[in-house]
């Protein structure tokens, strides 16, 4: 992050409210990336992009204009600036629409760990090594593993400057990088694929290229031989790539957007127990080196934790100033925004904390059930609770695997899941800003043969 990109920022507010605005707000970034696709060992996609931009929010009393631009020339700037206002002149009175008080904004003053200038010193000869290495450790594994989708290599680095009309001003730099692959198995006229994938803000913290293929084509292996089971209702337990997206849609549940609209079962819930005592959701962008953790969030106020579920209590709903305002409440710091626009409702690291077994031992407990390992479609209700995937996974018998599964459905409530949840795994792991470690569900439906 550059002095001139932190100097323009808040000379583009002063020139709004010289142009007549009440108050504005402007984000500048910029970025670089950098990603890599092999497959069956040739470089099958390179690309190496930038990108910097600015975006601007005015308000003139109660009306929001906002506009961006990739021309950072006084020209440039002028024109945006012009776009918003005229953009502001159009739009309704909003009686909730402002920024945040002043005593609200903020910034974390510790390292996050967010940046490593080793990202930026990454020979790009290496990152195709290592992409073709992950697929090479895949392909590797078994004579079944005989087609690959690919393997990649993404990093990208970037810098974000916020500056408001209320005094606040403030930056940060991410980097990151991404190794995964997808190898796919036959046997006879079945394939299977699966995947795997470790990211980190910076190389040294990856999971090795041979681990990853390795991991992917197990994963791939397991599989074989995939039948459908009967229809019936049973124990499911999720393992944690795919809890996170049963947390996504806690997430959306507890969101001062969904809130406020009444778009979601947890409306009125606040102090309500709405989950086992043993389940602890927490939003916490303060955890240095991850995802989700920012020094402040995108309307300038710094980051804090929350516990979102506590013991099975719904003790807040995440907010940015605008929902904040619909229901009487606080900002909970947890806005998130493009470079223009109004904000929305951002997670920070939004995880489920862990409990103490392990996935061997929660298996090793269940007389049957299943292990879902991979998820499809979309048929989540937040509105009233209703759920029903299309599924995948490993049928368990006695404690242990008996075969993979296919082609079934799993079906519930999240009303009743989330008061379902019998066992939390200690296999809590961040591979981005939503983690969950493994869940047991007590019951729920298998629609299958």
């Amino acid at each position: 992050m550059t002095a001139d990109l932190q100097q323009l920022a808040q000379d583009v507010i002063r020139q709004a409210l010289d142009r007549g605005a009440t108050d504005a707000e402007c984000t500048i970034s910029e970025g670089r990336e950098f990603g890599v696709n092999v497959r069956m060992r040739e470089v099958e996609q390179l690309k190496e992009a930038g990108s910097r931009g600015a975006g601007i929010r005015v308000f003139a009393g109660k009306r929001t204009g906002s506009a961006t631009t990739s021309d950072l020339s006084r020209e440039g700037i002028d024109r945006m600036i012009g776009a918003a206002l005229a953009n502001a002149s159009v739009t309704s009175d909003d009686p909730m629409a402002g920024l945040p008080e002043a005593d609200e904004l903020g910034s974390l003053k510790t390292d996050l760990l967010l940046y490593d200038d080793a990202v930026e010193k990454l020979d790009a000869t290496w990152k195709i090594g290592q992409a073709k290495a992950a697929e090479q450790a895949a392909l590797a594994v078994d004579p079944r593993i005989a087609n690959s989708e690919g393997g990649s290599f993404d990093s990208y680095l970037s810098s974000r400057y916020f500056a408001n009309s209320r005094g606040f001003a403030g930056g940060y730099r991410r980097s990151s990088c991404s190794l995964s692959v997808v190898p796919v198995a036959k046997d006879g006229d079945r394939m299977e694929r699966d995947y795997w994938y470790s990211v980190a803000r910076n190389a040294a913290k990856l999971e090795p290229a041979e681990f990853v293929g390795q991991e992917a084509a197990r994963r791939a292996l397991r599989r074989l031989g995939s039948r459908k089971i009967p229809t019936q209702k049973a124990p499911i337990l999720f393992e944690p790539r795919i809890a996170r997206s049963l947390l996504g849609s806690i997430f959306e549940a507890v969101s001062g957007d969904s809130i406020y609209r009444r778009a979601s079962f947890l409306v009125g819930k606040v102090g309500e127990r709405i989950a086992t005592e043993q389940l602890t959701v927490v939003d916490d962008p303060t955890i240095p080196g991850l995802f989700g953790s920012w020094p402040f969030d995108d309307e300038g106020v710094p980051a804090r934790r929350k516990a979102v579920i506590e013991r099975g209590i719904l003790k807040t709903y995440l907010h940015n100033t605008y929902t904040a305002r619909k229901m009487g409440e606080k900002t909970t710091g947890n806005a998130g925004r493009s470079l223009a626009g109004n904000p929305w409702v951002d997670q920070g690291n939004f995880y489920v904390e862990a409990g103490n077994k392990s996935q061997a031992e929660i298996i090793s407990g269940m007389r049957k059930g299943l292990l879902v390992t991979e998820l499809m479609g979309q048929g989540v209700n937040v509105v009233n609770g209703d759920y029903s995937r299309g599924a995948a996974g490993l049928w368990i018998e006695n404690g242990e695997i008996a075969h993979p599964v296919s082609e079934i459905t799993i079906a519930g409530n999240l009303k009743q899941m989330l008061m379902d949840i019998e066992t939390i795994g200690s296999d809590l792991e961040f591979r981005g800003s939503t983690a969950s470690p493994s869940l047991l569900i007590r019951e729920m439906t298998i629609s299958g043969s």
